[in-house]
């Protein structure tokens, strides 16, 4: 159930990185960062899409980890743009807000899958 939601998050997401890159490049003119946040936004879904299909209990947590980390770059690219004015502050938070809400669920299903393993 956990990663149905997981899923579902991570492509609604994708969805609203796609939106707000095309605004940030027809607005501000600006491709390169929008396009590492476009890159690392829909990375997420993708590789929870890829972690599906783990061959193994270990190989789900590596996929998932490489998730959490391309989550974390999404963090990091959101709050660059923000905090250079290319992104506004009523866009970024609920996109932020909901990356966070992404971290908090991948942790915990990592830390689930590394408790089953042991």
């Amino acid at each position: 159930m956990k990663e149905s939601i997981l899923k579902n998050k991570s492509y609604n997401f994708a969805i609203q990185i796609i939106k707000t890159t095309k605004t940030i490049s027809k607005n501000n003119k600006e491709y390169t960062l929008s396009n590492q946040l476009l890159r690392s936004g829909t990375s997420i879904g993708a590789n929870i899409r890829e972690a599906e299909f783990a061959q193994s209990g270990k190989d789900f947590i590596n996929k998932m980890s490489i998730v959490l980390k391309e989550a974390n770059e999404t963090n990091y690219w959101l709050s660059l743009l923000k905090d250079t004015n290319y992104l506004e502050v009523q866009i970024f938070k609920p996109l932020n807000d909901l990356n966070e809400e992404l971290i908090k669920m991948l942790v915990s299903t990592i830390n689930t899958m590394k408790s089953k393993i042991k």
